[in-house]
């Protein structure tokens, strides 16, 4: 399977498709397309092959809203669409994207994607990184595309970072646990497309949705 050319592709995905349960949103978003247009720069696109749902509903103690609102989460309280980025290890940005009614707290980490769109200027943004470790973790993700704290509570129905339908058919989401964590790492609430080498390690699925 190959993805369509993004410049064949018009229309955004607006707050009604992340008004929804997050672990849905984050299963339908394997296959989308991450843009970023930079005002007077280049446009990034990439095609989303790994994510992880977070919630903070009370369940999930990893979520950064599980303690209730603070200046860093205040955007994952409210309404779906909108981007939530926040530093990893005080090194690296990481986005999610809110999904949910307002007031739910619930958002999708984007961790891996590969390019389709600005590879030369994704490789010099990574300081010459290539291959699969270009664009395979969250933080590798967001420096590529030049996504950083400015980016914070930008709405994707009418912002620069957005994302596109992907052409899906046949496309096989794995399914597994969470990876990087200390709190409901068992909760399999991470997706991604299980046949891309792009994907983060470990590549191992419980099981594999397949799309039709």
């Amino acid at each position: 399977m190959r993805p369509t050319p993004v410049s064949a592709r018009t229309r955004r995905l607006g707050p009604r498709f992340f008004d929804r349960p997050c672990v849905r949103v984050a299963r339908d978003l394997v296959g989308t397309i991450l843009v970023h247009e930079v005002p007077g720069g280049p446009r990034y696109a990439a095609r989303l092959v790994e994510v992880e749902a977070y919630v903070g509903d009370g369940s999930d103690p990893a979520a950064h809203g599980h303690g209730g609102i603070t200046e860093r989460n205040r955007v994952m309280f409210g309404p779906p669409g909108h981007l939530y980025v926040y530093r990893s290890y005080g090194m690296h940005w990481c986005l999610n994207v809110v999904t949910e009614r307002d007031g739910a707290c619930a958002a999708v980490l984007l961790r891996a994607a590969e390019p389709l769109e600005g590879l030369e200027a994704m490789i010099e943004n990574r300081g010459g990184n290539r291959g699969y470790e270009l664009t395979n973790g969250p933080g590798k993700l967001c420096a590529a595309l030049a996504i950083g704290i400015e980016h914070y509570g930008a709405p994707v129905a009418t912002g620069p970072v957005y994302f596109l339908p992907g052409r899906d058919d046949g496309l096989r989401v794995g399914v597994s646990r969470r990876i990087g964590l200390t709190k409901a790492a068992e909760l399999p609430w991470r997706f991604f497309d299980a046949d891309s080498p792009w994907v983060g390690r470990p590549r191992r699925p419980l099981r594999v949705i397949r799309r039709r």
